[in-house]
């Protein structure tokens, strides 16, 4: 009996520690959208109209915690919060309450991205989207209460140094290692679960320590199952963890807690489709590499090894390929010649990604489309329709991940959209 009642608790401990990969989805349901600065009221009509019918398994939605207004309003106003009350040009609570019960009732879920590393910048005197004022300069904010003794102390980040990415406060940071400061996250967290969502995207994970976010999802109450999901089903998490192979912070630290944002894929497949790859840099040969215009030249194609492609002189095994003396090469043949693409067959951990079933993909998000954030150039977005519909297409048919769409706004500059841009 005793070993019966241990096999079944370690069932129950390995349970929980699974759920909050699981989405939560209606069955036959998948990938997320992201309905980037969408009103509440409109996402509702949208989760009726045409995400249940074209069978997609969730929404997520900007933040709902009250922001502080801003000059020119700018999307980034929405990750500048001031207290967690739920209030945003996007809707107050009852209209956000009421989308998550419409989109629930036709199988679509909503994951809430929660700002809780930070406050705002140092703004002064502010007034939020609610109505609430907070004094910035002294880190107050009287709508939490949050006062200076709950923020990490400002100081600069020099290099890698990975305590001081996430403990030296260039905005009012936060230290969720003080219990009055994790006890207001929860709550606020548990009061979203409570409305009906089904998980949530954690804003700039790597800026907080693993353990405090343990404590913090550990203390998260199970989703209501008022709302159709299963009794002791787990919020879904997903962390905005930016690690490209050479940062000070690895996403690894955080594939215990929950999903991980996968930031290399998103360069890869823009890079991918918009039509590089080992030899990217060919696509530039002529005279931006020095020549003589090209109406004047007599030029040689020569591959000794000795320039850009020194890497070619190690051509062969050394490439991970069979021994010579028992290989037939070959440069296309009828079946290859037929597809350019045909690398992507192997396309997932191979690439050097995460383990599929940790991590959160995506062609663009709302920063790097805007060229925030990681990948540089290389990344798709509705400016290029023919690659980045490819490269849509492409994430959503391959089964790497946990797939998540863009549905944004036109966009002509960075920082700033005026107040008919935003839906």
């Amino acid at each position: 009996m005793i070993v019966s009642q241990l096999f079944l608790g370690f069932l129950t401990l390995f349970g929980l520690c699974q759920a909050q990969w699981d989405e939560n989805m209606w069955e036959n349901r998948n990938t997320i959208v992201h309905l980037f600065e969408w009103k509440w009221n409109d996402i509702a009509d949208e989760c009726e109209r045409f995400l249940q019918h074209q069978g997609y398994g969730g929404v997520q939605v900007s933040p709902v915690t009250e922001n502080v207004i801003i000059f020119n309003r700018p999307w980034w106003e929405r990750y500048q919060p001031i207290s967690y009350i739920i209030a945003t040009r996007s809707g107050n609570e009852a209209e956000f309450s009421d989308m998550v019960r419409r989109c629930n009732n036709v199988g679509v879920r909503i994951y809430v991205d929660v700002v809780f590393n930070h406050m705002t910048g140092r703004m002064g005197t502010v007034v939020g989207t609610g109505g609430s004022v907070a004094y910035t300069d002294i880190k107050y904010y009287p709508a939490v209460p949050f006062n200076a003794s709950h923020f990490n102390p400002e100081c600069g980040i020099i290099g890698i140094d990975y305590n001081e990415i996430r403990n030296c406060g260039l905005q009012n940071d936060l230290n969720q290692s003080v219990e009055h400061v994790r006890r207001k996250i929860i709550d606020f967290m548990n009061h979203l679960i409570n409305l009906g969502i089904a998980g949530f995207r954690i804003d700039a994970a790597n800026r907080m320590w693993p353990e405090d976010l343990e404590v913090i999802f550990e203390a998260l109450n199970d989703l209501n199952t008022n709302h159709g999901f299963a009794g002791g089903s787990r919020p879904f998490i997903y962390q905005e963890v930016i690690d490209f192979g050479g940062e000070a912070i690895s996403h690894r630290e955080y594939l215990h807690l929950g999903r991980v944002t996968e930031f290399r894929f998103s360069a890869e497949i823009g890079r991918v489709f918009r039509g590089s790859d080992r030899l990217t840099f060919l696509s530039y040969w002529g005279e931006n590499w020095g020549f003589m215009d090209s109406d004047k030249a007599l030029v040689f194609r020569v591959f000794r090894g000795s320039d850009r492609l020194t890497f070619l002189s190690y051509w062969g095994e050394n490439w991970g390929f069979m021994d010579s003396d028992k290989a037939l090469v070959f440069v296309d043949n009828h079946d290859n010649q037929r597809g350019r693409l045909t690398f992507l067959s192997y396309w997932g951990e191979n690439w050097g990604f995460m383990d599929s079933d940790k991590a959160l993909v995506f062609v663009d998000n709302h920063d790097n489309q805007r060229g925030h954030g990681a990948g540089g150039g290389n990344i798709l977005n509705y400016k290029v329709p023919k690659q980045y519909r490819m490269a849509v297409a492409f994430t959503l048919a391959h089964p790497y991940g946990s797939t998540r769409i863009m549905s944004s706004f036109a966009f002509t500059i960075t920082k700033y959209l005026s107040s008919t841009e935003w839906r």
